[in-house]
């Protein structure tokens, strides 16, 4: 009896010990801060909360710890909340990214879209103007009224004023003869052109093909005039203390669980449907040094 009791007893305490165990191991991950991130707000705003919502979900469940989407005001916005710690993660351009970067040591881009690697912008114009498609760049929008997109957007502004610059070797100030417009996002910049409230102006192609194939543009009526030549954009950058405020997570585990995204759903979000890739800060090298030659960054 005394032998069999004391197995009981042992088989007891061992179940509770294991049990203790496991609801300590739950209680640390739902009690751990939440990883909160954000992306530039390139669309509207209240489209991108609906998209980023289920990505969120997604990080949790994958990462083991709350995940949480901030929407941002405007892409200046996005990086102060990144430069200030509120979000520890972000998808930036290449531009706000490198700003980020510059504002955060030890920070890294650690993911980017696939198309990222070779991307595009597009110069578009309302059919009004009589401008057509081209494969020089189009010098006649010097007698047109231009857009650009957020000031710190990559392909709504940056690319688009170095390409003016290399073809012309004017600014785009002295190209247009004043000082430069911003629609304050791609799609702004279409709808605008698209409603006769701009002549011209240049954008994300991925947007610009999202809204021609939504219908919400009529490309006979806003036009590709030309298309600019590759280069780096989009990507994930990540806080440095992600590798050591929350137990089990780390960049390089965050990286592995982006990259493994295939639901479309998730990938919509980001408007990459083919997927992301591995990236690193030096891949932006060529971004901050025409930010530099330009005089948007020091």
């Amino acid at each position: 009896m005394t032998v069999m009791t004391n197995r009981r007893t042992l088989l007891g305490v061992a179940g509770c010990a294991l049990l203790m165990a496991a609801c300590s191991g739950s209680s640390t991950s739902a009690s751990a801060p939440p990883l909160r991130f954000t992306a530039i707000p390139d669309a509207d705003a209240t489209e991108l909360e609906a998209k980023f919502a289920p990505l969120a979900a997604h990080l949790s469940r994958e990462l083991g710890v709350p995940v949480e989407y901030l929407p941002s005001d405007d892409y200046t916005a996005s990086v102060e909340m990144f430069k200030n710690g509120d979000i520890q993660l972000a998808w930036f351009g290449g531009l706000t990214g490198v700003q980020a970067r510059q504002a955060v040591d030890g920070s890294q881009a650690i993911a980017q879209g696939r198309t990222d690697e070779l991307f595009k912008s597009y110069f578009i114009a309302n059919a009004s103007t009589g401008l057509e498609r081209s494969d020089d760049f189009p010098t006649e929008l010097a007698e047109f009224t231009f857009l650009f997109g957020s000031p710190s957007s990559t392909s709504g502004r940056l690319m688009p004023e170095y390409f003016i610059l290399e073809a012309t070797g004017k600014s785009a100030e002295k190209f247009f003869g004043t000082l430069p417009t911003f629609s304050g996002d791609h799609k702004q910049t279409a709808l605008m052109v698209a409603r006769g409230e701009a002549d011209a102006g240049a954008l994300n192609y991925v947007v610009y093909d999202d809204l021609v194939a939504s219908g919400e543009i009529d490309p006979e009526v806003c036009r590709v005039i030309w298309e600019t030549p590759a280069y780096v954009d989009y990507n994930w950058t990540v806080r440095p203390e992600v590798d050591t405020d929350w137990p089990g997570v780390s960049s390089a585990k965050l990286r592995e669980v982006l990259l493994a995204i295939d639901d479309p759903e998730l990938l919509a979000a980001l408007r990459r449907p083919e997927g992301l890739i591995a990236a690193e800060n030096s891949d932006y090298s060529s971004i901050e040094a025409t930010a530099k030659a330009l005089g948007l960054i020091r």
